[in-house]
């Protein structure tokens, strides 16, 4: 992902978007690598589900893996994009053009939940790393929802919102994980198809939303193309959990997953994260329309008639739009079907 986003060297937001990804997920890739390989050589299997059966006997030192569990951790909970990491997520939505950049936040995304997904199969095997996990990735998804929410309403940039919003639904992930259970290839899967056609649509969209707050003419894409708008919105809708979206069942999962945990404390984390993720949509939509012709002023008339001018918006971008609409209708249908 790095090498793709500084392969042109006259762009400087691309090259300081990947500089960003090495400095952080090197390291972090490297504490990983070196907790994999202390597992390995305290259990004498790289194979996880033979780890924790090795470590369910007793035989081994306790602060060996519990000073080596987290460290391989490390890497899924960078790559997921949560608190204190969710700065990556929206630096690479806001420097990197549309197209690479929601296939890179989706990779980076993907890859973090996989991580996490192969390193805890079978994990609840051995009760004592079962806690372990539930306590640390936890403490990682109360930290990834606050921070996340606080971070979504002091946002005024439409790309950075959405980078919060896509840390957020990597939050989900951390939630399920949280509470003792991995989730199933099929779940995984589904996430990760709703985080690639949300993540696609939302970054689209932002790139023609205002930037300011207030009463202003809307874009110059929903005075032009408004369905195309509203395609788009609704892939940023789903991406924030609105109801009627595939977006709401992922949200309505993790909250079930932590009400049979017992997790009160951080069910309610996540209903405060659902409502400020709410609050930017809303927000978002009515920045999108603006205010009508009616309560214009003269300048602002006129601000309108220069957008339209010269507000030109590409064909690519449009395609784009529906595609990651209908495809996300498809897929609510299809989970609609399935349950």
């Amino acid at each position: 992902v790095a090498a793709t986003l500084a392969r042109d060297r006259r762009d400087p937001l691309h090259a300081e978007c990947a500089l960003k990804l090495l400095w952080v997920i090197g390291p972090a890739l490297a504490l990983s690598w070196a907790g994999l390989l202390l597992l390995t050589l305290t259990t004498g299997t790289p194979v996880p589900v033979e780890q924790w059966a090795v470590l369910a006997l007793g035989l081994d030192p306790r602060f060996l893996w519990i000073t080596a569990l987290p460290l391989a951790l490390l890497a899924g909970l960078v790559l997921l994009g949560g608190a204190p990491f969710h700065f990556l997520i929206a630096d690479v939505l806001q420097g990197v053009r549309p197209w690479l950049a929601a296939s890179a936040v989706v990779a980076l995304q993907v890859s973090g939940a996989t991580w996490l997904s192969q390193r805890l199969e079978g994990v609840i095997g051995f009760p004592e790393g079962r806690e372990l996990v539930r306590s640390l990735l936890g403490f990682a998804a109360f930290a990834a929802l606050g921070t996340g929410a606080v971070t979504l309403l002091v946002q005024r940039r439409p790309e950075r919102r959405v980078g919060t919003l896509a840390s957020l639904n990597g939050g989900l992930i951390l939630v399920v994980l949280a509470t003792g259970r991995t989730p199933t290839p099929g779940d995984l899967a589904a996430w990760a198809a709703h985080l690639a056609l949300a993540v696609a649509g939302a970054a689209t969209v932002a790139r023609f939303l205002p930037t300011f707050a207030g009463q202003a003419p809307g874009a110059p894409l929903f005075r032009r193309h408004p369905w195309t708008g509203i395609a788009g919105l609704y892939a940023l809708a789903s991406l924030a959990g609105v109801p009627g979206t595939p977006g709401a069942m992922l949200w309505l999962a993790s909250a079930r997953s932590l009400a049979a945990a017992n997790r009160t404390a951080l069910l309610l984390v996540l209903a405060l994260a659902w409502l400020a993720t709410l609050t930017a949509a809303m927000r978002q939509w009515r920045q999108a329309f603006g205010v009508s012709a009616a309560g214009m002023t003269g300048e602002q008339a006129a601000l309108v008639a220069a957008a339209q001018a010269t507000g030109r918006v590409p064909l690519e971008a449009r395609v784009a739009l529906w595609i990651s609409a209908l495809g996300l209708v498809a897929l609510g249908a299809a989970r609609l079907w399935r349950g």
